[in-house]
C-alpha cells in the first residue's frame, strides 16, 4: 500500500508495511482516507533526527484524533533513515494517534524500549526522500510553546493512496 504526500516543499511517497504493522497501517490509512492530514504541517523538525507531522494546523491548533492504538514496536521494522513511525507520548507506549515522524538518519535507539516501548515503524519513503531532506534543513524556532517548529510552515497539502 502506498500513500503520496504533496507538501509545500515537494512530494514524497510512502510504502506501508501492512503485513508487519497492521494496526499502525490501518490507523494511518484511516486518517489519510478521512483527509485528516490535508492542511496539517510538519510541526517538529530536528535536522539530525526526524521530521514530525500530522497533528497540527499552520496556526498550531491540534487536529481531532481517533482513539490511541497499540504499539507495534516489536514488528522487526527498524527506525532507519527514510522509515516512518508513529509518534506517541513519552511514558505511554500505546498513545499513538495521528502524529507520525520520518527518520532522517538511522535512529536505532528508538527500536529499544525507552519508557516501556520503542517506536513503531510501519513503512518507508520509497520516492521523494529529497523532499524530506529539504524539510529537515528548514529554519526552526518556538511557536505556541513548542520548539523545533519551522518558521515558515511546511504544509501537507494532500495525502492520498496511490498505486504502486
Amino acid at each position: 500500500m502506498r500513500v503520496k504526500f504533496a507538501t509545500s516543499l515537494g512530494s514524497f511517497v510512502l510504502e506501508l508495511n501492512e503485513a508487519k504493522a497492521p494496526i499502525s497501517t490501518k490507523n494511518f490509512l484511516e486518517y489519510v482516507d478521512a483527509g485528516t492530514y490535508d492542511g496539517t504541517i510538519f510541526h517538529r523538525v530536528i535536522s539530525n533526527f526526524m521530521v514530525q507531522g500530522g497533528g497540527y494546523t499552520p496556526d498550531m491548533n491540534r487536529k481531532p484524533t481517533n482513539a490511541p492504538i497499540a504499539n507495534e514496536y516489536k514488528n522487526g521494522l527498524k527506525n532507519i533513515r527514510g522509515s516512518i513511525a508513529m509518534a506517541r507520548l513519552g511514558g505511554q507506549p500505546d498513545s499513538a494517534t495521528n502524529q507520525f515522524f520520518i527518520n532522517v538518519v538511522d535512529n536505532a535507539f528508538l527500536d529499544k524500549p525507552q519508557d516501556g516501548a520503542g517506536y513503531a515503524v510501519f513503512g518507508m519513503v520509497v520516492d521523494g526522500m529529497e523532499t524530506i531532506d529539504k524539510i529537515r534543513t528548514v529554519k526552526t524556532g518556538s511557536k505556541a510553546g513548542m520548539g523545533d517548529v519551522p518558521i515558515q510552515p511546511i504544509v501537507i497539502e494532500k495525502a492520498e493512496r496511490v498505486e504502486a
